[in-house]
């Protein structure tokens, strides 16, 4: 007895001493991030005040975690903005201090249970790098160097990035890296060195300091692809080390970075901001789901308003966050919701109470909406080269340079139609598949833009342009003139009889002898006195062009008018009469429509409650909506009509190649799956 004992500890002894993984080979096999769909984030940016890391984080924890959630993957805090690694790393700048290796023991456990562990690394912004070594730090057109911030073209990749990530790899055997910090902190570097390299690649003397300075787009042009090259480097030196081993930069190629992928990337993903959820979940799910790329998004499982010193961190409820949650799933994405750790890396178990019903939610719609394909219908255009134009920092709309886009959308889908936004690059192949395009509020297009949707309307599709700038690009095809240049004023703008103030971005108009008048703008909101034209449509070619001569959508994010969003509506159904699917019942739902597993599904998630309301933190009630009325144009009677999830009941009929479905009520999410 007392033999087989010392065996039996000297066993364990040489398990617990072993490597990370060393017992990889016996353990379960894990999912790839393109198979995964559920995840769990942790980090808590390590500091100088971080000095017993792992002294609460025990296996048992990360077990109960997994036993709780059940994920597919867990992604944990490795190194954070300061800079500072939250493990005992040999070639990066490590915390003060450690009890254990939490890494090593959310490796151990997550491999047991068959559960992909990823890292949470900050990359462009490294605070502690840049104090140690000011060489690699990015200085601003002052001379300066910029804190925390290190330069895409200096050697903090090849010096700090890479060798850490081939750590993580070599002793820890982690599945891959969120690398947070990258595209949105890059900033333009005005070291000599990189002057002079920009200087003789473009041959231009002088470095604009200023938007407004000459060359300035060439300029920050010249810093994006500084970013893409650093972004290819680091992901082929990894994938060389390891082809497994799987990348992905925070906010790569979505809105902030709204491009084809053209760099080594594994799968996409971001974090959505903490408040106004639901808005930006709509458009960053929807430009993902375009790129042909496995992706996924992540929720803050806390609100925040970082413009409110009173307003600190308040933890969401199930119900926001599974309202958050149907807008990332309707469009076919993974989902992943962020918590935080305690400073020495430990986890709050309580809060995975929150988590397992938010993952019990998500799990049942995983089977009707996971990698789901949608079915093109509107078509709203996020423009890369004007948006490159438009913005002050080299990625991410800051300052509201994305306004036309997010408030266009909004109006749209709170009229139930179904939206995909897309970019130039989703337009190359079979730009006919949509019905209906929409150009929304840009300042500039490029001329292969602007020629391929000229020829697009020529062959028999269907353009709205909007907003005062937008439309002067395309004056000769709206078949109108302007008198004088856009500017802001207050329209009195009038619609089935009713009338709604929208002070914008203006465009006098002069219709010609082919433009039709749509809307009226007064100069008063008694319509006593004179009124212009609101927008036009006219006929080129096999299609048809219209143009909306106001800013109504960025108007919209700031003071919601429902003429504005009704006029809106107007248009577009004059444009685009049948569209595949239509809801009524309710204002309070989005709509998608998907194909997914042979199958027709249409996604209907209830928008009601204050999610857009800022000074509300949490809210724990969404009230249900309904009864709704949806029509399927189909040419076949379907073989099968459920709702799914839930499985409720309901009526429906087919006649004359539309199918009707009466649903009483909608709690949340609910999907009607057609099998035709």
């Amino acid at each position: 007895m007392k033999i087989q004992s010392a065996c039996l500890l000297i066993f364990l002894i040489t398990l617990l001493s072993a490597p990370a993984g060393a017992q990889e080979a016996e353990y379960p096999e894990r999912l790839r991030r393109s198979e995964s769909f559920l995840g769990i984030h942790f980090d808590f940016h390590a500091g100088e005040d971080c000095n017993e890391i792992g002294k609460g984080v025990t296996r048992g924890m990360v077990d109960s975690i997994i036993q709780m959630v059940k994920p597919d993957y867990i992604q944990v805090d490795c190194k954070g903005h300061r800079g500072f690694s939250s493990y005992p790393t040999k070639v990066g700048n490590q915390a003060p201090g450690f009890v254990k290796d939490p890494l090593k023991i959310f490796r151990q456990a997550t491999a047991k249970q068959g559960v992909a562990l990823y890292c949470h690394y900050s990359g462009v912004i490294d605070h502690e790098a840049v104090n140690q070594h000011p060489e690699w730090a990015v200085v601003g057109h002052d001379g300066k160097v910029v804190a925390g911030v290190t330069s895409v073209f200096g050697p903090y990749v090849d010096e700090l990035l890479i060798p850490q990530l081939k750590e993580l790899n070599d002793q820890y055997h982690v599945d891959g890296v969120w690398i947070d910090g990258e595209c949105w902190g890059t900033e333009r570097d005005y070291r000599p060195e990189i002057a002079k390299q920009y200087r003789e690649q473009t041959g231009n003397k002088e470095l604009p300091r200023a938007a407004d300075d000459p060359g300035w787009h060439e300029f920050s042009q010249f810093f994006r692809e500084g970013f893409r090259q650093y972004v290819d480097h680091y992901t082929h030196e990894l994938h060389a080390h390891n082809p497994r081993f799987q990348l992905t930069s925070n906010w790569a190629y979505s809105s902030f970075m709204p491009e084809k992928v053209s760099t080594g990337v594994d799968f996409l993903s971001g974090d959505i901001v903490p408040s106004q959820s639901i808005n930006a979940a709509r458009l960053e799910s929807r430009i993902l789901a375009q790129q042909g790329m496995p992706w996924d998004l992540m929720a803050w499982s806390f609100s925040i308003n970082w413009d409110d010193p009173g307003g600190f961190q308040s933890a969401k409820s199930v119900v926001q966050l599974q309202q958050e949650a149907s807008q990332v799933l309707s469009q076919g994405g993974g989902f992943q919701v962020y918590f935080n750790q305690r400073r020495d890396a430990s986890m709050i178990l309580s809060d995975m109470n929150t988590m397992s019903e938010v993952a019990d939610f998500c799990r049942v719609r995983q089977p009707y909406t996971h990698r789901c394909e949608p079915v093109p219908q509107i078509g709203l255009i996020l423009s890369t080269d004007a948006y490159y134009r438009n913005i002050r920092k080299l990625f991410q709309a800051s300052f509201g340079e994305m306004d036309g886009v997010k408030g266009t959308l909004q109006m749209l889908l709170e009229k139930q139609d179904v939206v995909d936004v897309v970019m130039e690059h989703n337009l190359e192949e079979n730009i006919h598949r949509y019905p209906l395009l929409i150009y929304p509020e840009w300042s500039s297009i490029s001329p292969e833009l602007k020629q391929k949707l000229v020829q697009y309307v020529e062959e028999g599709g269907k353009l709205l342009v909007t907003g005062a700038e937008a439309t002067s690009l395309f004056e000769e095809e709206l078949g109108v003139e302007f008198p004088d240049s856009a500017s802001l004023r207050t329209n009195h703008l009038c619609y089935q009889d009713r009338v709604g103030s929208v002070k914008s971005l203006s465009q006098e108009v002069r219709l010609g002898d082919e433009s039709v008048p749509f809307g009226k703008i007064y100069s008063d909101k008694q319509r006593t006195g004179q009124f212009g034209t609101a927008g036009s449509i006219r006929r080129l070619g096999n299609g048809r062009i219209a143009g909306i001569y106001l800013n109504l959508g960025a108007r919209y994010l700031n003071g919601k008018v429902t003429v504005a969003r009704d006029y809106l509506d107007g248009m577009v159904d004059e444009l685009f009469p049948a569209p595949m699917v239509s809801v009524t019942g309710s204002q309070y739902v989005d709509v998608s429509l998907n194909r997914v597993n042979g199958k027709l599904a249409v996604n209907l998630i209830n928008t009601a409650g204050p999610h857009a309301n800022t000074q509300v933190y949490v809210y724990d009630e969404i009230p249900p909506v309904g009864p709704l009325r949806i029509e399927v144009s189909l040419e076949n009677k379907p073989e099968s009509v459920s709702v799914r999830p839930s499985g409720l009941e309901t009526a429906w009929s087919y006649k004359n190649q539309k199918l009707t479905v009466l649903l009483p009520r909608l709690e949340f999410h609910e999907l009607i799956l057609i099998e035709d």
